[in-house]
């Protein structure tokens, strides 16, 4: 699981950032990669990674402004293009939908896969065996949304020299031991799985916000979480302006982590007007409130440990 940041500028695109985009590469645990925002050129700045759109297989929108959605349709028509064929989900709020269809029929667009539109509201929107995606509700000047991705906890690893004490020697019986209750031996002695297996390993924990305003409460929702991406549009001596246009500063993005308990926070979403050792500064803010800081550019790439 790693997050790869395709554009990290705020409201028009720049030499140095382009507009929102953040890929969730999941690649050993689905095989697929899930898009968090389109802006535009989202499909050209993908051309610059190993990322496949046939292998994009959900995107999530957290607003409808235009730095967030405006390469959308192009990416939907280059997908078909480009050997996609398998299903793709769009999570967005009210009116994703009639944006997406007005623009794929007006030009004419066809589809090669199938296009489900979901539009969310908070709360649960997607879960399966491995994964858990909740939304909520942030501060902006139109409906915008944070998405939270929860990875199911995962067994413990077998405690082999345990078993090998009793005689019980590796083979298609350790799999049946993690993966059922309890085990009838070939001696005949019942086995208990709790017994065997060590402590669960903990899932990890992804949230990551659209544009808002710094809102104390939204800590509840991002707590413990393994990487916070947040908004970081404005420096921390623009806390008025950062207020007027429902935006957050630096220092309110690290508040929120280090209240929240997040272990990282990852900035992004940032002015033009911050350029060089104007960055380095914005960083340098985050860092004195929440020292686990730092700032996105275009093509960073992490893994979430």
């Amino acid at each position: 699981m790693d997050l790869y940041f395709l554009g990290t500028g705020a409201g028009v695109p720049s030499k140095q950032r382009n507009v929102s985009s953040i890929a969730l590469q999941l690649l050993q645990e689905r095989g697929s990669t899930w898009l968090f925002d389109c802006g535009e050129s989202t499909q050209h700045q993908i051309l610059h990674t190993n990322i496949r759109p046939r292998r994009i297989e959900k995107i999530f929108i957290t607003h409808l402004h235009g730095d967030h959605i405006f390469g959308l349709p192009g990416l939907l028509g280059s997908r078909s293009f480009q050997g996609g064929d398998t299903p793709l989900t769009v999570y967005g709020p009210k009116g994703i939908q009639a944006y997406l269809e007005t623009s794929l029929s007006v030009s004419g667009t066809k589809l090669a896969y199938d296009l489900q539109i979901i539009e969310v509201e908070e709360g649960t929107i997607y879960e399966d065996n491995q994964l858990t995606v909740r939304c909520f509700a942030l501060e902006h000047g139109m409906p915008s949304f944070g998405f939270c991705v929860q990875e199911h906890d995962k067994p413990g690893e077998l405690l082999v020299d345990r078993l090998k004490e009793m005689g019980v020697q590796p083979g298609p019986i350790y799999q049946k031991i993690k993966e059922q209750p309890s085990v009838i031996l070939e001696s005949g002695k019942e086995i208990h799985r709790k017994d065997f297996v060590g402590k669960p390993k903990k899932g990890r924990k992804v949230c990551i916000l659209g544009d808002t305003r710094y809102k104390e409460h939204l800590k509840s929702n991002v707590k413990d979480a393994d990487v916070l991406v947040h908004e970081a549009t404005f420096a921390s001596e623009d806390e008025k302006n950062a207020y007027n246009f429902f935006h957050s500063t630096t220092k309110q993005a690290a508040q929120l982590a280090k209240d929240a308990n997040v272990q990282r926070l990852i900035l992004t979403h940032i002015s033009s007007r911050y350029q060089n050792e104007a960055v380095d500064q914005l960083m340098h803010e985050a860092k004195e409130v929440f020292s686990n800081s730092e700032i996105a550019y275009d093509f960073f790439q992490t893994q979430i440990l």
